[in-house]
């Protein structure tokens, strides 16, 4: 099985992956987790990524794609996951033909974002500052959400009220793929 959840910061997509991850046994994946252990090491792609991230950008489509699908060939993934925070772009959408089950949309409105952004119990990243926060937001809604139209089309998009409490999200995610024609079984 493989999924993808998409949303703004503050979404709840690591919540949720990590539920799902548990509920079907498959490994959960976080880009901005591989990013950020990049961004640490002391390299030239990781001073690299750590100024794109602290300046709030994407990091460009090619670099992306390469991270991405060199972690998905590892066994670990080979029977599916939980993937979060890609793809964020058309192109990476359209290069990332893997299969995908269901993309999960979790919608959260902006305000509600930035509020649980601003109060996470000292959770705090050093690439969550205001501007690079209201930054991302901008470009999720310039550059991603015409991924969740991508894959409206395909007909593999559940979209899902993330602004309900974390266990009424769960169970629509659950009820939702279940209905959904591309469910795993």
């Amino acid at each position: 099985m493989k999924i993808i959840l998409i949303g703004i910061q503050g979404a709840g997509k690591s919540t949720q992956g990590s539920l799902l991850s548990e509920k079907f046994k498959v490994p959960y994946l976080s880009t901005g987790h591989i990013f950020r252990i990049l961004a640490r090491e002391h390299t030239k792609l990781g001073r690299y990524i750590k100024e794109v991230m602290n300046a709030g950008y994407l990091i460009p489509d090619r670099k992306t794609l390469s991270i991405v699908s060199e972690y998905l060939r590892r066994k670990e993934y080979e029977k599916g996951y939980i993937l979060d925070g890609f793809p964020r772009t058309i192109l990476q959408a359209k290069k990332f033909e893997n299969g995908v089950d269901n993309v999960i949309y979790l919608h959260v409105s902006d305000k509600e974002a930035l509020w649980r952004l601003a109060y996470r119990n000292g959770e705090g990243r050093e690439d969550e500052t205001l501007p690079a926060i209201k930054k991302r937001i901008d470009l999720f809604h310039k550059f991603t959400e015409p991924v969740l139209d991508f894959y409206r089309k395909k007909g593999v998009l559940v979209e899902v009220n993330g602004e309900n409490p974390v266990e009424d999200v769960f169970k629509e995610i659950l009820k939702k793929i279940k209905t959904n024609h591309h469910a795993p079984k």
